[in-house]
């Protein structure tokens, strides 16, 4: 009879167990985006790569891995979109508006919105100039994991856009960045008085829900 009764206690532990495990994996929201290069005929290469972001509770896990990047530099990476929450999607060369071979960072607004938020040390921030980006190593690659609490990052999306909402399966990501002596011609246009090649963008990728 002891048996029976501890057989039937593991089997309701066990059982409870897997509830748990059921209610906080449906719990989590995962999104995805393949980012895939821009302007890579002429900064000389060709950068991709992929992002997973995850809602976990209070938490957004973002990481982000990409190689083909310009090699030993700082990489500006952020996602973009527009308050409203229209549709954002990624830029493509034809969107080349003042037919200088470049597509630069106004030229992306039209299909992509507004820079929003950054992959820096502190997305929760929102702080877009800082030297907190991911740096590429020697092969031109880098990998970028950060933990961002997701009601403060909620809390300043809401206060800079009025009441707009993160919506991540409405903004897409961009890599930005070439080396400081990359011949770009002036007519490339960037955020401000932030050089343009710190801006000019070199990959994108639509945000997509996957579970």
């Amino acid at each position: 009879m002891r048996s029976l009764k501890i057989s039937i206690l593991s089997a309701i532990v066990t059982l409870c167990s897997g509830t748990v495990l059921a209610v906080g994996s449906a719990s989590a929201e995962s999104y995805k985006a393949h980012l895939t290069s821009l302007n890579a005929d002429k900064i000389g290469s060709a950068a991709q790569g992929d992002a997973i972001l995850t809602v976990q509770g209070e938490q957004l896990e973002v990481r982000i891995v990409m190689k083909g990047v310009p090699a030993n530099i700082e990489h500006w990476e952020h996602f973009h979109g527009f308050p409203n929450a229209k549709d954002a999607t990624c830029v493509t060369a034809n969107m080349d508006k003042n037919r200088d071979g470049y597509i630069d960072l106004g030229e992306t607004e039209p299909q992509s919105g507004t820079t929003m938020v950054p992959f820096n040390d502190k997305p929760e921030d929102m702080v877009i100039p800082t030297h907190t980006y991911p740096h590429a190593s020697a092969k031109g690659d880098f990998e970028y994991t950060k933990m961002v609490p997701l009601k403060q990052l909620e809390q300043t999306f809401g206060r800079v856009y009025d009441g707009a909402s993160l919506e991540l399966d409405k903004r897409v990501i961009y890599v930005h960045g070439v080396p400081s002596d990359s011949d770009l011609p002036a007519s490339v246009g960037s955020l401000g008085t932030v050089p343009s090649h710190v801006t000019i963008p070199i990959a994108c990728g639509k945000i997509e829900r996957i579970d």
